[in-house]
């Protein structure tokens, strides 16, 4: 007698078989345990291993292994091959009838049981989102997340039969394979499983912690929120509303936002739309939505028996949780927070202006680590006791304390004062500066010792700016290059040890030097000028930093921009040299603009339309007119003050692109992160660790293979998941004010409903609010339009052409917009910062610095923008629906 094997093809999204890793893979099975919990999981279905097994099943198989078979794990082009010839396996792939056959029935179940979006163009059509599912993406050791693809807005049996086949076809990608290889995992035992669930056409959407972010207790719920899908929150688009729900009782604080962009989705994909006036301001959810929500957080944490980090949406007033993931590595374990704030050290003024236009964000630890090695190496050393830089709620601030408390010491304040101003620009509120409590004797004989080493470092450190910038470009290229391309643990260490940290070491040195060529003449020149000529001309004749065919490194990616759309410049040089400037500059686990084949096509239609030539011939003709000017009242002084100020362009455009290399350096540094990630099995939870945590992982694990580089990773494995919750809580608060006194606990203020983002205070001395916004003049003249208040840079497109551009900060990403603004205002920024040197260059008046710009300021306000006086004043309040 017979048995016949039965194959199940697909399963409903509860079954009990699909929480078995080995049929569904791990997001299956991970639905399927909520699901089956009776949580509100959107309905689907599983298509199982089985399918996929069921669909090579022989030729196909064969030629699968056969082209596996000829991989070497060091030599990235047989993974290419590899992978070539597989798509060819799969583009001519037959799906098995009965494969076909149940896939329809699951999609005809969807139909039955009413579960398509409301708003599909045909309810009888659900859209669906067809997801990878790997079966080793969950296992210790492997880090396959990403790796395969998934589709969002199928519609269709066909359709839905194309991403599924396209889902297998991922399992074959050249980085797929190289992977496996790497590890040791035969082509042969290789599957695939895809999860089909119903789309949440989302009202409002976010994520929720089951932890206390203050304590680490479980006596309360948080819950951020905001309209339309779920991408604006965790890509930081929008600031959220915040709700905090008891467990007991069930009471809710809340803070709302204004939330000025939101997700929607459309027929290939999703986009960002400005948010309905009637809905700018209210709440994404209603305290009775926000206590259901908390009660299922609560529920998902207890089946799980862990704290919990819970992704979102709501449609129709309905609640669908999207996925769920622990927030800590040990099942029992109550979830703890990191502390990432140097404000408690003590009593001390902070500003995020200057170097926060490079750091905008929450940084990750691994990028911490290196921004330390950077600060270490790019200032002076001036250890008083205290720390000169730091993190609050894991965003980087400059103790403005400890060069106070230096420059009163020795008697120095007037000069660093002025100082501050072209660095850090005018401090909102005016608060004083506190000095850090140690005597002046000691303070001196402290810092004796460093004179003589910085002095001696820093004539070394300018000598070596030229011969440095001259292979820059080609160093860092090639460094990053090499990086991606080691194969062993061991050696990529050694390969940090010998070369690519001292090279990080090295650029922030020449950084340094290149910021002090002329001394503090940099920085005391505009000052010096400013009472000589007034603030206009001051403005207009150190503007000519792009000029007689040489251009600031900020610059050059603009104007180069035409060049490329001409012809002039091929696509590959143009990537290739300014690929690695972006938002987030430093932080190393953001992709660069380079990684996204689509990034030069949209800095060409951002920048289509403008006349670069024409705006800076402007400002060539307005210099030309202050010279001719100051040479009628004054030959002699105006040769020494063109000398002078020939010299500082120089020394400029030396800063600028010695900070583009620097940039440059980190790009490098980020193939490296991305390297050790593979080669550990640690994924992206390398940004998690430090750089000498991640070194000991490379080193314990060299030389033994994926096995031995994954168990030497455990140790940082125990680390990584309160660091991501930490992260994560962070990085769902809105951006901290601009200049902080004293103790500030982010959360606390965050919940606060007359927070300002302009200035904290914690004696409680801030300057009474007020509703002019006034900031620090970046680039003179005075013109009026209608203000757009744009959040993130990929918002940009929203800015018309003769628009004021107002956001929070700006840098060199940010660049292809502002030829289309009539004017630039910003929350953060000095006279020194992106913002204020290309509106100059350009012509554009810009006031930076303002502190409460976008909460002031709404788009549709007719405006004045004054770049000399530094004040924006509303004509016409824009309409409120």
């Amino acid at each position: 007698m017979s048995t016949e094997v039965t194959h199940s093809f697909t399963l409903p999204l509860a079954d009990p078989a699909a929480v078995e890793l080995a049929v569904t893979g791990g997001k299956g099975s991970s639905l399927a345990r909520l699901a089956a919990a009776g949580l509100p999981v959107p309905g689907g279905f599983h298509v199982t291993t089985d399918a996929y097994r069921a669909a090579v099943a022989g030729a196909p198989q064969q030629a699968i292994v056969a082209a596996a078979q000829d991989v070497d794990p060091d030599r990235p082009e047989t993974h290419e091959a590899a992978a070539a010839r597989i798509a060819e396996v799969f583009a001519g792939l037959e799906i098995p009838a009965a494969v076909a056959d149940a896939v329809r029935a699951g999609y005809a179940s969807l139909r039955a049981t009413g579960d398509s979006p409301a708003g599909s163009p045909d309810e009888s059509v659900p859209a669906v989102a067809v997801r990878s599912s790997a079966t080793a993406e969950d296992l210790p050791g492997m880090s396959f997340a990403g790796q395969q693809d998934s589709f969002l807005n199928v519609r269709g049996e066909d359709a839905l039969l194309r991403a599924i086949r396209d889902c297998w076809a991922s399992l074959w990608t050249a980085r797929a394979i190289g992977y496996r290889a790497r590890h040791g995992i035969p082509a042969d035992e290789v599957t695939l499983a895809v999860v089909v669930q119903r789309l949440v056409d989302a009202d409002a959407a976010g994520i929720l912690f089951t932890v206390d972010p203050m304590t680490g207790s479980r006596d309360r719920v948080l819950i951020n929120a905001a309209w339309g899908l779920g991408e604006a929150v965790v890509g930081g688009q929008v600031t959220p509303d915040t709700f905090l729900v008891a467990r007991v009782g069930g009471a809710v604080e809340r803070t709302v936002s204004t939330k000025e962009v939101r997700t929607v989705r459309t027929a290939d994909g999703t986009r960002n739309e400005p948010v309905p006036a009637a809905l700018r301001d209210g709440p994404a959810l209603t305290d009775e939505q926000a206590a259901r929500l908390a009660a299922l957080g609560v529920r998902i944490e207890e089946l799980y028996g862990v704290a919990m980090d819970v992704e979102w949406a709501l449609h129709d007033g309905a609640p669908a949780i999207l996925q769920a993931r622990p927030v800590t590595g040990a099942a029992g374990q109550v979830a703890v927070t990191e502390v990432w704030n140097d404000s408690l050290l003590g009593d001390f003024l902070w500003t995020n202006a200057n170097l926060g236009e490079a750091l905008p964000s929450v940084m990750t630890p691994l990028t911490w680590s290196l921004v330390q090695i950077f600060m270490a190496n790019a200032m002076a050393d001036t250890d008083i006791g205290v720390p000169a830089y730091g993190t609050i709620g894991g965003r980087f601030y400059m103790n403005l304390s400890t060069t106070e408390t230096v420059a009163q010491a020795l008697g120095m304040r007037k000069a660093v004062d002025a100082a501050y101003r072209e660095v850090f620009g005018r401090l909102p509120g005016q608060p004083d500066i506190p000095v850090v409590p140690i005597g002046r004797g000691e303070l001196i004989r402290r810092l004796l010792p460093m004179v003589g080493r910085n002095l001696t470092s820093l004539v070394r450190d300018v000598r070596a700016v030229p011969g440095f910038l001259a292979t820059a470009e080609q160093r860092g290229t090639a460094l990053r290059r090499r990086a991606a391309d080691v194969g062993d643990p061991a050696v990529l260490a050694d390969f940090w040890t010998t070369e690519l940290g001292p090279y990080l070491e090295a650029s922030s040195r020449v950084l340094r030097g290149a910021a002090r060529q002329d001394g503090t003449k940099l920085l005391t020149l505009r000052r010096d000028l400013r009472a000589l000529l007034g603030d206009a001309d001051t403005e207009t004749l150190t503007s000519g930093l792009s000029s007689g065919g040489q251009h600031l490194a900020s610059m050059e990616t603009l104007v180069n921009l035409r060049e490329v759309a001409l012809g002039r410049l091929d696509r590959e040089t143009y990537v290739t040299r300014y690929g690695h400037r972006c938002v987030d500059e430093f932080e190393v686990s953001r992709p660069r603009p380079a990684e996204d084949p689509a990034w030069l096509d949209r800095q060409i239609a951002a920048a289509a339309g403008t006349d670069v030539d024409a705006l800076l011939d402007r400002q060539e003709r307005a210099r030309a007119a202050v010279w001719e000017r100051l040479e009628r009242l004054s030959p002699r002084k105006a040769a020494r003050l063109r000398s002078q100020l020939d010299r500082w362009a120089r020394n400029a455009r030396d800063r600028e692109r010695a900070r583009s290399e620097v940039i440059r350096t980190f790009w490098a540094l980020r193939a490296f992160a991305v390297r050790a990630g593979e080669l550990t099995g640690l994924g992206d939870d390398v940004f998690y660790l430090t750089v000498d945590e991640l070194l000991d992982v490379l080193r314990a694990g060299a030389g033994s293979g994926a096995g031995a580089g994954s168990r030497a990773g455990e140790s940082g494995r125990d680390v990584v998941p309160v660091r991501r919750a930490t992260y994560d809580l962070y990085r769902s608060l809105p951006a901290y004010p601009a200049v902080i006194r004293g103790r500030f606990d982010p959360v606390r203020w965050a919940a606060d409903p007359d927070r300002r983002s302009d200035v904290y205070d914690e004696h409680g001395r801030e300057a009474a609010r007020s509703d002019q916004v006034r900031g620090f003049p970046g680039a003179s003249g005075v013109t009026e339009g209608v203000a757009r208040v744009v959040r993130s840079v990929e918002d940009g497109e929203a800015l018309l052409p003769g628009e004021v551009l107002v956001t929070t900060v700006t840098n060199v990403g940010w660049t292809p917009l502002f030829p289309r603004a009539a004017a630039v205002v910003t929350d953060v920024g000095a006279p020194l910062s992106h913002a204020a040197i290309v509106a100059r260059e350009l012509g554009i008046p810009a006031v930076v610095g303002c502190g409460n710009a976008t909460m002031r300021l709404r788009t549709g306000d007719l405006v004045r923008v004054d770049g000399e006086r530094g004040t924006v004043e509303v004509l016409t309040p824009a309409a409120r629906s």
